[in-house]
Parts: C-alpha cells; sequence; structure tokens
C-alpha cells in the first residue's frame, strides 16, 4: 500500500507560480511511476504530467507543455510539480497518483493510488 500527501497548493495571480510535492509513503516509492491529475468544478478529471522511475522518461497534457515541469526524488520519497506561467484555466484539485509499474502513463485507470488533492486557484 501506498499514501500520498499533496501539499504547496493555494492561490496565485494569472503568470505567478507554485510547486507541488507529493510525499509518499508505505511500499517502496522507487518502484511507482508518478503522475499528477487535476479536476475542475463541473470537469472530469484530466491528465497533466507523469514521470517513469526508470530513465525518468515525462509526458505532459498539451495544455501545460513548456510551462509545467514533473520531477521526482526518490531518496525523499517526494514527486514534485512545478507550475509556472500559471492562468486561469489552471485552476482545479491537483492530485497525485502513483501506479505500480515502471512505466508512466496518462490514462488515469492505469493508477493505484491516489491523494487527497491540493487545491489551485489562479486569478485573472
Amino acid at each position: 500500500q501506498v499514501q500520498l500527501v499533496e501539499s504547496g497548493g493555494g492561490l496565485v495571480q494569472a503568470g505567478g507560480s507554485l510547486r507541488l510535492s507529493c510525499a509518499a509513503s508505505g511500499r517502496t516509492f522507487s518502484r511507482h511511476a508518478m503522475g499528477w491529475f487535476r479536476q475542475a468544478p463541473g470537469k472530469e478529471r484530466e491528465f497533466v504530467a507523469c514521470i517513469s522511475m526508470i530513465g525518468g522518461s515525462t509526458l505532459y497534457a498539451d495544455s501545460v507543455k513548456g510551462r509545467f515541469t514533473i520531477s521526482s526524488d526518490n531518496a525523499e520519497n517526494t514527486a514534485f510539480l512545478q507550475m509556472n506561467s500559471l492562468k486561469p484555466e489552471d485552476t482545479a484539485v491537483y492530485h497525485c497518483a502513483a501506479r505500480r509499474a515502471y512505466s508512466a502513463s496518462d490514462d488515469d485507470d492505469d493508477y493505484d493510488y491516489w491523494g487527497q488533492g491540493t487545491q489551485v486557484t489562479v486569478s485573472s
């Protein structure tokens, strides 16, 4: 079992930055691929970014490519999402997720563990 706790959300003006963290505990973190997803009010959950645990390859949604960066620190059992040039449409609850596989995925059905989420609000 893996427990995930997100932090770092908040209120920021458009053009600003936030760094989200996802602290993992439980089973070996380094054996899980990690992903970030978000859900805005009245909308379905959508993929944001993911990172593989072998080679550290990453994948991003087109809407965040060039603005967001996903990374992980296996020694600290933590994943990060650096968000720059934030836009009002980035407003959502952001969830981190872990899957029992080395390779990352943009499909939320592939993930086995989820955090409670952290709110990100971007004002115009």
